[in-house]
């Protein structure tokens, strides 16, 4: 598991190249992209969640990792998020879906393509959910004398 958290961190980090984030915030969001796919393989093989839960809660880790490194960072959120996600989007289970389609094979296909269809939407519902808690929950007040 370790080799894949450090290789989820290395192709986050890569992903943040491809999509222009700004060098600071590599490290950041190659460590917010390691930490969901940390918390998605502890779920999925030492409990019994399935791969749509280890999914939803993997993300609201990624999102609220996203949501604390802007305020600290004096950024926005997606800049984090959006690479921060990269690990979690079921790219494998949409091959094979479209890999049983066209060689005929529709029951396979269907398991598949719901399989990816959940975790996309556990996806989607773990950043609507953490997005819904207010901002002031984020912010570290200074202590003052």
């Amino acid at each position: 598991m370790i080799v894949q958290v450090i290789a989820a961190v290395f192709g986050t980090i890569a992903f943040s190249v491809l999509f222009g984030v700004p060098r600071q915030y590599y490290i950041y969001c190659g460590l917010v992209g390691g930490a969901g796919w940390w918390l998605y393989s502890v779920l999925a093989v030492y409990t019994g969640c399935t791969a749509a839960e280890a999914t939803f809660f993997a993300a609201c880790l990624v999102v609220l990792l996203s949501r604390f490194l802007a305020v600290f960072e004096r950024c926005p959120a997606t800049v984090f998020l959006t690479t921060g996600i990269f690990p979690l989007v079921p790219g494998a289970g949409i091959y094979w879906t479209a890999y049983y389609l066209v060689t005929d094979r529709p029951a396979e296909a269907a398991d598949n393509g719901f399989a990816a269809l959940k975790a996309a939407f556990a996806i989607v519902l773990g950043i609507v959910l953490v997005f819904e808690v207010p901002d002031r929950f984020f912010k570290i007040k200074k202590l003052t004398k």
